[in-house]
């Protein structure tokens, strides 16, 4: 194994171009309870993007190799660990015991090598690609606690997802369609639309153009207060801003807003009148824990979900990639391979 490595590096906070990929990078070093990780595949979030450009009260030590998501090979294994053996094939839980998260509070996945904590480990099954292992983590993980562990969407829902082309957005439309759900899904352009209606949206908007929630009651009918008609019964809102205020007002009585970010702003106009009007639920999901993780890794083996991937590329375009998500340009996860 070579010293020294390719890796996408941040030196200082500010705009992608403080982003670049250096070629001597030294390998990282096998500790105990540790193990040094061959990367198959990383991908991009958007919490890449506000890594990037630095966000109040999280003091990145910088430099930092950016990078949650990330799939590979047991390359050495540290003192203390057991039952792990070089040349097993990992996901890695982004989340390191104690520290925070890789790609911020430590170095990530967008290097040829990365030094994880054993206990991120989670064995990848043979039926599962680096490729789409790397693509779950922060994505998926979060859509599958929203929908999955929180038990909010059933059989038979009307759900509507804002953003609903990217990472999580893509994720939600799959799980929801493996619940039996009526989706209906946003985007930002036509050619997006079309592209999730084939990932299976049974409904799409254009947001540019159309207002989603006169949509929702010109479709379905106006919420009433007195029985359950009209409305959808879940709304997927991880925008917040001006987007809150339309998601109440297109919930039937009874219906969920689901919300794990505020991509647009954290602290939108509110009208409470709808939630107690409507009995309406405000349902929080904050990340992902293994169990979600390993729940995916099994829908995958056993055929039931694929992760939407718009692209992979080589470590040396990884930034272009990430320009790419801040940007809205692509439809669910942008892979690299280191």
């Amino acid at each position: 194994m070579s010293k020294t490595m390719k890796a996408l590096v941040l030196d200082e906070h500010g705009d992608l171009d403080r982003l670049h990929v250096v070629a001597d990078k030294p390998v990282p070093a096998v500790s105990a309870g540790h193990v040094v990780i061959r990367v198959g595949a990383s991908s991009f979030n958007y919490h890449d993007v506000f890594t990037v450009n630095g966000m109040p009260g999280i003091k990145v030590p910088l430099p930092v190799v950016i990078g949650l998501d990330l799939a590979g090979t047991i390359r050495e294994i540290g003192e203390g660990v057991e039952g792990w053996e070089v040349g097993d094939r990992v996901l890695i839980n982004p989340l390191k015991p104690d520290v925070g998260l890789m790609g911020e509070m430590v170095d990530g996945g967008m290097a040829e090598y990365a030094l994880v904590d054993a206990r991120q480990l989670i064995r990848l099954p043979a039926a599962v690609s680096f490729e789409q292992a790397a693509a779950l983590p922060v994505a998926y993980g979060t859509a599958h606690r929203m929908l999955i562990t929180h038990k909010t969407v059933k059989a038979g829902d009307r759900v509507l997802i804002l953003g609903a082309s990217g990472g999580v957005g893509t994720a939600c439309v799959i799980l929801a369609k493996l619940l039996g759900a009526e989706v209906i899904a946003c985007a930002g352009s036509d050619e997006k639309g079309e592209r999730l209606k084939a990932l299976g949206a049974d409904h799409v908007i254009n947001y540019r153009d159309t207002d989603f929630s006169k949509w929702a009651i010109g479709k379905y009918g106006k919420p009433q207060r007195r029985t359950h008609e009209g409305g959808v019964d879940v709304v997927i809102n991880f925008t917040g801003g001006d987007t809150w205020l339309p998601s109440l007002k297109c919930i039937k009585r009874g219906g969920t807003l689901l919300v794990c970010g505020a991509t647009a702003g954290h602290d939108p106009k509110e009208d409470l009148r709808y939630v107690w009007s409507f009995e309406l639920n405000i349902k929080g999901s904050n990340s992902f824990y293994e169990d979600n993780l390993v729940g995916l890794l099994d829908l995958i083996a056993e055929g039931k979900i694929d992760p939407i991937i718009d692209r992979v590329l080589p470590l040396e375009q990884a930034a272009e990639g990430l320009a790419l998500i801040r940007d809205r340009e692509v439809l669910g996860k942008v892979v690299v391979t280191p």
